[in-house]
């Protein structure tokens, strides 16, 4: 069983030094989509709703988020990333989210593009609470990731 980067050798929580390693290249995309009735897709999608756009307010929270990763989640390291962008994909029931987070260094930017993800999909479900309250969050999940020691990576299948 591989060990816990984030352990030390006693088991006590620590921050992973990453001193060591090479810069290079490092991307990450996360997705999840938020479930909903139609009238209220129907309303986000015209921009009907009671508070505005709703999905350029989620863009920028989500970017937001991602540079705010390091501070939100204990063990991440404050990164400075060169790029993030957040897409919106309507679906029948549903708005899918996917951010993409990318940066050159020496850690990764996974948690970057969940954060953003997570966030955008939180602010969606904020401006249009107004219409409907029963909307669902699901299937976030890390899409791929490319770059540093561990080399690529790809979900191997769809999240519906």
């Amino acid at each position: 069983m591989p060990r816990l980067t984030h352990l030390d050798e006693s088991g006590a929580a620590r921050m992973v030094d990453v001193s060591g390693k090479r810069d290079n290249k490092r991307t990450a995309t996360a997705e999840g989509r938020i479930r909903m009735a139609a009238a209220t897709l129907a309303a986000i999608r015209d921009g009907s709703g009671p508070k505005g756009d709703v999905l350029a307010a989620a863009r920028i929270a989500g970017i937001m988020a991602a540079k705010k990763t390091g501070e939100l989640i204990p063990l991440c390291h404050p990164l400075a990333l060169e790029s993030v962008r957040i897409d919106f994909a309507f679906q029948d029931d549903a708005i899918r989210v996917t951010a993409v987070a990318a940066l050159t260094g020496k850690t990764g930017v996974e948690m970057e593009a969940m954060t953003a993800t997570s966030i955008a999909l939180l602010t969606i479900y904020d401006m249009a609470k107004a219409l409907e309250k029963g909307m669902v969050i699901e299937h976030l999940r890390l899409i791929s990731k490319s770059g540093g020691k561990s080399g690529d990576w790809h979900a191997e299948d769809e999240a519906e």
